[in-house]
């Protein structure tokens, strides 16, 4: 079976996995409540702030290293005869660890300093936040891959 690279990381069908991703961090910010979601809605808009277009360009610049860490719960589920988007939903807690390994060590890189100061801020939270966008980053599998 292709990799998730090979099926998403190029031309037009990159560009959907780009829109539809950037589509799911809109609605898991806006969908965080309390205390907690006002934080999270706040340093949304400081990154959304930096530059026009700015989370499109992360998406973009962070999709190949995704597609890479995610492959293995992929290739699990199409192994195993289940539908990506529930298998990735069901290894929740993997994913988020995969995917914040990748930006722990983007985050620690960033030359921009309000980027790292306001990751170093939200971290802590992070892998409940990342392992509950789960069923909505496996629906985007789902409708974007081949199996």
């Amino acid at each position: 079976m292709a990799t998730l690279r090979d099926q998403l990381g190029h031309g037009d069908k990159r560009a959907a996995v780009i829109k539809d991703a950037n589509d799911v961090l809109e609605m898991e910010v806006q969908d965080k409540g309390g205390l907690t979601g006002v934080a999270i809605r706040g340093a949304f808009a400081i990154v959304k702030g930096v530059k026009p277009g700015f989370t499109t360009e992360v998406i973009d610049n962070l999709l190949n290293d995704f597609l890479d860490a995610l492959d293995p719960i992929y290739q699990e589920a199409v192994a195993q005869g289940k539908r990506p988007g529930a298998h990735l939903a069901t290894n929740r807690e993997r994913m988020a660890e995969a995917l914040l390994a990748i930006t722990d060590a983007r985050a620690e890189r960033a030359s921009r300093g309000v980027i790292k100061k306001t990751y170093d801020k939200l971290r802590p939270s992070a892998k409940k936040h990342v392992s509950e966008a789960a069923p909505r980053v496996g629906e985007l599998l789902d409708r974007h891959t081949t199996a």
